[in-house]
């Protein structure tokens, strides 16, 4: 009788083919090009893709420089969503998705609010107390350089980013005013600026009650109604809402700011072509709407701001007063990417309780002097003056409109 020989199992041979043959694959399939014509169209069916694989590969393998293919990817990507025209959508490069997510403690500051500015960085708030106020900054300041890079032409982005930094580093600003420029040395501190302020005012024997609000960052909604009830508190029978140079945030916190002034009802609605109509509504306890209230806007009122104008306008709730807002009607979403980068794009439209798009004319204000265009036009028509001057021209007006309301 012969004796059999065990058989070697077979199965690890199969898996390890198994395995090569899913590397290749893969690898294949993330290079298109690598394919013969032949066979390739077989496998892939976005003629598109395989056009730009093609010419990255060209580029990268036979330019008399070397190239990395990677950068002329992020060139390119940039390059596409800049090719829409959109001034509001960007691509970020992994680097630069990694700086906007960068955790940096909030709370170090040298004390100031910027706005973007051609030359750099227009400070709108300096406020007292901080190292900015400390050497010398003053509203309408342009910080021209940080350290020894311009600012002229860079992203609003690009420079705060330069100016942040840990608590007790210095930081060298080039500022520039009027015609004159100055270079300061500032010490970045570790505390928070507040961006809700208030005060009371009088207006002819009329207590009224001055909140202004910078910015619509998490919790400022909170921040607002707790100087709003101060004000109420101390006696004030009218409010003043300054909105100046606030250019926006947070969609939720705009929500929030509403509710202190808009009881119930509608505040915002939004619409995309991917995302149904959603409809924001006030979150109740409003103060009393016996209350007048005014509005303060200017040119760099957006987003967010312009929500909340746009609510207490149409809801009747305020008289808005100063000049045309910016006209931001437009909101994005930010969607990560498999190689480490982001696409920040304009996915919907916001819209006033009224169903009007914020970033459209939305009819003149009541003097002749309102030019049209995009954004949320004025009950009471102010221009802004010099920033500079003692007094605070539209803020007066704002202060007898409201007071004509208590009588």
């Amino acid at each position: 009788m012969r004796s059999r020989r065990a058989q070697r199992p077979r199965w690890p041979l199969l898996v390890a083919g198994g395995l090569i043959l899913l590397v290749v694959g893969i690898w294949l399939g993330g290079h298109p090009s690598w394919i013969p014509s032949s066979i390739r169209s077989a496998f892939v069916d976005d003629s598109s893709a395989q056009i730009v694989d093609e010419e990255l590969n060209l580029i990268s393998r036979n330019y008399y420089r070397p190239v990395k293919r990677s950068q002329l990817l992020g060139k390119g990507l940039a390059a596409m969503v800049a090719s829409l025209g959109d001034p509001y959508s960007h691509y970020y490069g992994p680097a630069a998705y990694r700086s906007f997510l960068d955790e940096t403690n909030p709370h170090v500051s040298i004390g100031i609010d910027v706005l973007p500015d051609p030359r750099g960085l227009r400070v709108i708030d300096v406020y007292p107390g901080y190292p900015a106020a400390r050497a010398g900054l003053q509203h309408g300041d342009v910080i021209v350089k940080v350290g020894s890079t311009s600012l002229g032409g860079r992203s609003s982005g690009f420079g705060t980013n330069l100016i942040k930094g840990a608590a007790g580093t210095r930081v060298v600003l080039t500022i520039l005013r009027g015609k004159q420029t100055r270079t300061v040395t500032i010490t970045r501190v570790n505390q928070s600026v507040p961006v809700a302020t208030g005060r009371l005012v009088t207006y002819h024997g009329v207590k009224i009650g001055y909140v202004r609000l910078t910015a619509f960052t998490d919790g400022s909604g909170a921040q607002l109604r707790t100087d709003v009830e101060k004000m109420l508190h101390q006696g004030a029978r009218a409010l003043i809402l300054d909105l100046r140079e606030n250019g926006g945030g947070l969609l939720e916190e705009a929500v929030n700011v509403a509710s202190i002034f808009i009881p119930d009802g509608t505040v915002v609605s939004t619409a995309g072509r991917s995302q149904s109509r959603q409809v924001y509504l006030a979150k109740g306890g409003a103060i009393p709407t016996s209350i007048p209230m005014a509005v303060l806007v200017d040119r760099d009122t957006a987003s967010s701001a312009e929500i909340v104008t746009g609510a207490l306008k149409d809801r009747g709730r305020a008289v808005v007063v100063g000049t045309r807002t910016y006209g931001k009607g437009v909101f994005q979403e930010i969607e990560p990417m498999s190689n480490g980068g982001a696409l920040d794009i304009t996915v919907g439209e916001y819209f006033t309780p009224n169903g009007t798009n914020l970033g459209a004319a939305d009819g003149a204000a009541s003097s002749s002097e309102v030019k049209e265009g995009p954004g949320i036009a004025p009950n009471v028509y102010v221009t802004s003056g010099n920033p500079n001057a003692p007094v605070d021209h539209q803020l007066q007006v704002a202060e007898r409109v409201v007071a004509a309301k208590t009588r």
